[in-house]
């Protein structure tokens, strides 16, 4: 068993910053990819940005310059710096990461419970 616990949001005003982080506790081999989604009322859950092992990374363009997504693979935590936040960066962001819990065992994907960040003057 796996647990994803994200921490960090909270609310802020437009042109703020916060700072997410998510850790990963449990049955842990190794972690692959690990990512931020996010969901806003009446919307589908949407990429963030996500990272590899080996730090490479992809954002999506409507974060892209303002966001920065990190890992420190000694912690399996990734963190997600937010900067420049806007009123349409409101929405619950959840973790989730890809864990090897055992040699030659398959990746599962595991996700946070999420946490509320709110941009609002």
């Amino acid at each position: 068993q796996v647990q994803l616990v994200e921490s960090g949001g909270g609310l802020v005003q437009p042109g703020g910053s916060l700072r997410l982080s998510c850790a990963a506790s449990g049955s842990i081999f190794s972690i692959n990819l690990m990512a931020w989604y996010r969901q806003a009322p009446g919307n589908e859950r949407e990429l963030v940005a996500r990272i590899t092992s080996g730090d490479n990374t992809v954002y999506a363009d409507s974060v892209k310059g303002r966001f920065t997504i990190s890992r420190d693979n000694a912690k399996n935590t990734v963190y997600l710096q937010m900067n420049s936040l806007k009123l349409e960066d409101t929405a619950v962001y959840y973790c989730s990461a890809n864990v090897k819990v055992r040699v030659g065992y398959p990746d599962t994907n595991w996700w946070g419970q999420g946490t509320q960040v709110t941009v609002s003057s």
